[in-house]
């Protein structure tokens, strides 16, 4: 058998390790032939590839971003790299050209939606859920999320030196779209004082007499944590509007830091590691057992599978019934 593997969407930590596992599993066990798709589906359009060997995929485990490279090329929308042609008829014609029995893509939200229409296309399909933003529907956690909250919550864990320093509010924007799970988990395990995401309404003068009670009990500081995706005036980053307002509403002195892509580069955390090592088999596994239209989710401690179809076009987002969010607020946290 003979399968391709691409990357799409955004880079992540704990992609490489999920090219090592899908690779490194059907070489080794199944002796099936894998070739490597550059960029993404635009590799489909221009037959950029490369064939792998065991040894091609050493030292990819720790590796940060992906070796394949990606692109936002989406298929199914005009422009990108080929304009002017049909491009799903091309890529079909691709795939039946380089004698692929089957592709593996590894992305977000978009890629998984791509995926799906090729599956009803009938192209064999197996994809793998891969963001930071943890908003992948069906699967409890996407690699790449562990490592972007420990990145986000040692940012915060410095913020708080500079913050009871100068005595003022620090305001931090982490990455998340329209969800609030990067926010939500860094700003718990930071210790965050107020932690606003896009799913839970805010009102400014909750959060500025959340920090003024704190300056009455004798805490003259507080660490704000911001999603990305938070209602603004719409002129203004999340971050940079909230600081504005805090500081109008107590007067007292409010900076802010924006993280950026800073969260989505560098090594992996060991969990994300091995999930994506996890996952990156078991999607080999569906492969060989003749599984396609399928893509890999954590359900619990448990790797399963769940209907491309299902995935489509659907978000996980942060509920206020998360028992984060009950926690916070039960110990004085301010969501809004």
């Amino acid at each position: 058998m003979r399968i391709g593997i691409l990357t799409s969407g955004g880079d992540c930590p704990g992609i490489n390790a999920t090219i090592r596992g899908v690779c490194k599993t059907a070489i080794n066990h199944y002796g099936m032939e894998v070739i490597g798709i550059h960029s993404g589906f635009q590799g489909l359009l221009t037959k950029d590839i490369e064939p792998f060997t065991d040894k091609s995929l050493s030292g990819l485990l720790n590796q940060g971003g992906t070796m394949l490279g990606t692109s936002r090329e989406k298929p199914f929308k005009k422009g990108g790299v080929v304009s002017d042609v049909d491009k799903p008829a091309l890529i079909l014609q691709n795939i039946k050209e380089m004698g692929l029995d089957c592709v593996v893509c590894i992305g977000g939200n978009g890629t998984q939606k791509t995926a799906a229409k090729f599956a009803t296309m009938g192209v064999n399909i197996v994809s793998v859920p891969k963001t930071i933003d943890n908003d992948i529907w069906g699967t409890d956690i996407s690699f790449g999320f562990d490592s972007a909250v420990s990145i986000a919550t040692d940012a915060i864990d410095r913020l708080h030196s500079t913050a009871s320093s100068h005595k003022r509010v620090m305001v931090i924007e982490v990455m998340g779209h329209k969800a609030g799970w990067i926010a939500l988990y860094s700003g718990m395990a930071g210790g965050g004082d107020v932690i606003l995401v896009p799913e839970i309404p805010y009102n400014i003068k909750n959060i500025g007499n959340t920090i003024l009670e704190r300056l009455k009990k004798g805490k003259p500081y507080s660490i704000v944590v911001v999603a990305e995706g938070i209602l603004t005036d719409g002129r203004k980053r999340a971050a940079e509007y909230i600081a504005q307002e805090i500081e109008y509403e107590t007067g007292i002195e409010t900076r802010e830091t924006v993280l950026g892509y800073i969260q989505r580069g560098g090594s992996p955390t060991p969990f994300d590691r091995n999930l994506s090592t996890r996952m990156g088999g078991h999607a080999t596994e569906l492969i060989a057992n003749g599984q396609f239209g399928r893509m890999i989710a954590l359900k619990g401690d448990d790797i399963s599978s769940i209907p491309l179809e299902n995935v489509a076009g659907k978000l996980k987002l942060v509920t206020e019934d998360h028992d984060l969010v009950i926690q916070g607020r039960r110990m004085g946290i301010c969501f809004g």
